[in-house]
């Protein structure tokens, strides 16, 4: 039994020039559908099948597969199915479980993919979609007139007298490969519907759609899907501290730290969860810090990523499955090579652009309690 799954994104769009690497909450959207994926423990490989270059390039920063999809299937009238095919012609072995994703659908609620994705390989379903419930009345024009289209326009009934239909979001379609291979379309067999919250049924199509969706990126509501990391990295200051100091005529340092992040990192360490604090700091409110946690430490480093690479050896980790906060240039290197590369809330500019998870909180003030709470969610 295997998952995979795969994103088409062809880089031909008229209606938004370059959408799918548009930036999202500092993300681009091809970004953001991988490291969606990347989140659910049972999707083993993330594929994107694209005919542009610099989707490709961004796919393989966020840890992707690219299959060179040919000109004949990234037209405006070839279908998503026919990449679908395609792809799966180029993947060995077989997976049994197929995820379609769609990277227009910036905000893909996690938890429900991965539900999904357990009744397919339960053989529950042969096909399961995202769909929102929806009680709304629909009407359609007939010759310029309207008429009920899900209702009868002579009655109408209230809202907890009526049935609730599902609208399909286009976020995420999970399938029995070989049934999906033999069809050669994404419903058929046993069709089965996952609810999503109607937050995540946006799918950015126009202008508007991709200006809301901005908004919504930058809103302070805290995403609490689960992250599976298997470790979580952190810089010091601006991650654990606000980024200021307080200095006394003597010239002692102190800083401030958040109660709340302290209490994450205690629930993490008490699962025995691998946590560094890795530092340029010099200064031994550093060490004093992550003793105080008790979690290990490392600081007076200039050039991090050996130093990431050679304890993440020592632990038997791949640098995949290790989350790493960051909030300025100097952990561009490593927030570059690690799977869950993540910024606080008010990290620099060019660390928002290149992470996968911006927290909703800043540093010193929650953000590492807000990623913590995610980890514990995968562990559970």
């Amino acid at each position: 039994m295997s998952v995979v799954a795969i994103i088409p994104a062809r880089g031909g769009s008229k209606g938004i020039p370059g959408k799918n690497l548009k930036l999202i909450g500092g993300v681009p959207l091809i970004g953001r559908a991988i490291q969606s994926c990347k989140n659910v423990a049972e999707i083993s490989d993330v594929y994107v099948s694209t005919d542009d270059a610099a989707i490709a390039e961004v796919a393989r920063q966020y840890g992707a597969k690219v299959i060179d999809r040919p000109a004949e299937l990234a037209s405006d009238s070839a279908s998503s199915e026919s990449a679908l095919l395609h792809s799966l012609a180029n993947i060995s072995p077989k997976p049994s479980t197929t995820v379609f994703i769609q990277a227009t659908s910036p905000f893909i609620p996690e938890i429900a993919l991965r539900a999904a994705v357990q009744k397919v390989e339960a053989r529950t379903f042969d096909v399961v979609f995202s769909a929102v419930e929806t009680y709304g009345f629909l009407w359609r024009k007939n010759a310029e007139l309207a008429e009920g289209v899900n209702h009868d326009s002579s009655f109408r009934p209230r809202r907890q007298d009526r049935e609730p239909h599902y609208l399909e979001t286009g976020a995420f379609y999970v399938m029995n490969t070989t049934g999906f291979e033999e069809a050669k379309y994404r419903f058929f067999g046993k069709v089965g519907i996952e609810e999503v919250p109607e937050s995540s049924a946006i799918e950015i199509d126009n202008a508007e759609q991709l200006a809301l969706s901005q908004l919504i990126a930058e809103s302070p509501i805290a995403d609490v899907s689960p992250l599976y990391a298997k470790a979580l990295v952190m810089d010091f200051d601006g991650v654990h501290t606000d980024d200021h100091a307080y200095v006394t005529a003597e010239g002692i340092e102190s800083v401030r730290v958040s109660r709340s992040d302290g209490l994450g990192v205690s629930r993490l360490r008490d699962k025995n969860f691998p946590m560094l604090i890795l530092s340029k700091e010099t200064n031994p409110i550093v060490t004093t810090r992550g003793n105080k946690l008790g979690i290990e430490t490392i600081q007076g480093i200039d050039d991090k990523l050996p130093v990431l690479k050679e304890w993440a050896a020592k632990k038997g980790l791949n640098l995949a499955d290790i989350a790493y906060i960051g909030n300025d240039v100097n952990d561009l290197p490593c927030l570059n090579a690690v799977g869950y590369p993540i910024s606080p809330a008010d990290g620099r500019r060019e660390v928002k652009d290149v992470v996968a998870i911006v927290t909703t909180r800043k540093g010193g003030r929650g953000a590492i309690r807000e990623i913590a709470d995610r980890i514990l969610a995968g562990l559970k």
